[in-house]
């Protein structure tokens, strides 16, 4: 067994010689096994190995034992051995957290802060290949993401260094079998045994059953586990590139916007991944609720070709669509600014939401782009006002048989609702809307053959 867990950490550059490993050691027979198994092989690996063990405070006195006995074994065979006490059943009540994930979070926070301690380079977990299978299979019964699917990894960053698990190679059989061998006598947890724990119900029901069918299937599930990881490190790789290449992100706002067209121009893979990549960086913790059924509206929703939709998703988190405009933003963060009209002097310069106009006199006009206006300044009732949209406004220009409301012109431009109510219109002293600025120029109710001197009108951004 020996050399098959070494060419297994050879195989996946697991360890590397000088090397300081921390060990998870529960007392139970895979932790002793690989407790054993790094003592056996330190000095040919030239390895300084340090016990971290924690007792989770959850069978009293029995699991104290437990931490007492790994100190002991530790003592024995002379390896540094560093232990704690960890209070999970308040934290669990504190945090509203399951008994098993409540121990993992604390455990995992000891293991930390043991690895910065010691400056060490892995930590080394007892988890074997039925592990393997196991935890596949439970996310292939609770979840429908891909990531889940793939298992547990045989390596992962952690802490400054790695964590490693050089026994996903081996059955619980073998480490049973290598335990009797070096005649360990390891602690057992009886809650192990009680299938009320889902873990412990695929244990017990489901794999003994898989492996009627195929005894080396803890081999066959972690070959598909190592090509399922690697498949998604580099599809989350390029899905990360797609997000930083056309998406948007507002982080004073806690805010992200992308154009549909060029979302929906990514292969389906990539655009499922950078969803969950955006919804990641918005929520601090996904929520519990939050399911595929959000990801499949997400994604009926970048297929229609309607206006203005919203989708509500978990913590008050909200999806916009306007037109091809994506918007995910928390609450009202993304409500604009109240504008107030504003009176605009000739020369001179007024900054909007989001862009500066320039007004000055002149004898030759310039309307050569859309972000510039200009009309006879004997033709409008002065002073000029930018202001934004009322209910009512409308507009006149040449070639348009009567007017138009300001809010059909939004609607043929596509134009996303959230913009409209920033959007700067441009209007004389009696109101008559003049330029719609960028969209629509107008002309003024008075028009005159020959003007001598022209307003002039330019907005940047």
């Amino acid at each position: 067994m020996i050399e098959k867990v070494q060419t297994f950490m050879r195989q996946h550059q697991l360890l590397n010689e000088n090397s300081t490993v921390l060990i998870g050691v529960s007392g139970g027979p895979d932790s002793m096994a690989l407790l054993h198994f790094f003592n056996t092989i330190k000095e040919v690996w030239n390895l300084t190995i340090i016990v971290v063990s924690a007792d989770h405070q959850l069978r009293g006195m029995e699991s104290l034992n437990d931490l007492e006995y790994v100190r002991q074994v530790c003592d024995k065979w002379n390896i540094q051995f560093v232990g704690t006490s960890l209070d999970v059943p308040t934290y669990k009540e504190e945090d509203k957290l399951g008994t098993q994930l409540a121990a993992r979070k604390l455990r995992y926070a000891f293991f930390e802060e043991q690895m910065y301690r010691f400056n060490a380079d892995c930590l080394a977990l007892g988890h074997h290949g039925d592990d393997q299978v196991e935890t596949m299979l439970m996310a292939f019964v609770r979840s429908a993401d891909p990531a889940s699917i793939s298992g547990i990894p045989v390596t992962r960053r952690f802490a400054g260094g790695v964590i490693v698990r050089p026994f996903l190679c081996l059955t619980k059989d073998e480490l049973e079998m290598y335990c009797r061998q070096h005649q360990i006598a390891p602690r057992r947890d009886p809650s192990n045994e009680e299938t009320i724990y889902t873990r412990n119900f695929f244990r017990k029901q489901l794999l003994p059953l898989f492996k009627e069918r195929n005894r080396n299937i803890h081999n066959t599930v972690q070959h598909l586990s190592e090509a399922l990881q690697e498949d998604e490190h580099f599809l989350t790789d390029e899905a990360a590139k797609m997000v930083q290449e056309i998406v948007n992100v507002d982080r004073k706002n806690r805010k992200v916007t992308f154009q549909s067209t060029e979302f929906s121009a990514f292969p389906h893979s990539l655009q499922r991944r950078a969803y969950h990549l955006i919804l990641n960086y918005l929520y601090e913790k996904l929520p519990k609720n939050l399911s595929y059924v959000h990801e499949r509206k997400f994604f009926d929703l970048l297929a229609k070709s309607s206006g203005n939709t919203q989708i509500d998703f978990p913590d008050n988190l909200k999806l916009k669509k306007m037109y091809k405009t994506f918007v995910f933003s928390f609450g009202d963060n993304n409500k604009n600014p109240t504008l107030s009209p504003t009176t605009i002097e000739i020369p001179g310069k007024i900054n909007w939401y989001g862009g500066k106009v320039t007004a000055f006199y002149t004898e030759i006009p310039d309307e050569r782009s859309d972000m510039c206006y200009a009309c006879g300044s004997e033709e409008v009732a002065l002073p000029l006002h930018i202001r934004t949209r009322r209910d009512g406004d409308r507009m006149y220009w040449r070639g348009l048989q009567g007017s138009k409301k300001l809010k059909d012109i939004f609607i043929d431009a596509k134009v996303p609702l959230p913009e409209r109510d920033t959007w700067p219109v441009i209007v004389d002293d009696n109101g008559a809307v003049l330029w719609l600025v960028g969209l629509k120029k107008g002309i003024p109710a008075r028009q005159l053959e020959n003007n001598d001197t022209y307003i002039q009108l330019v907005f940047r951004r």
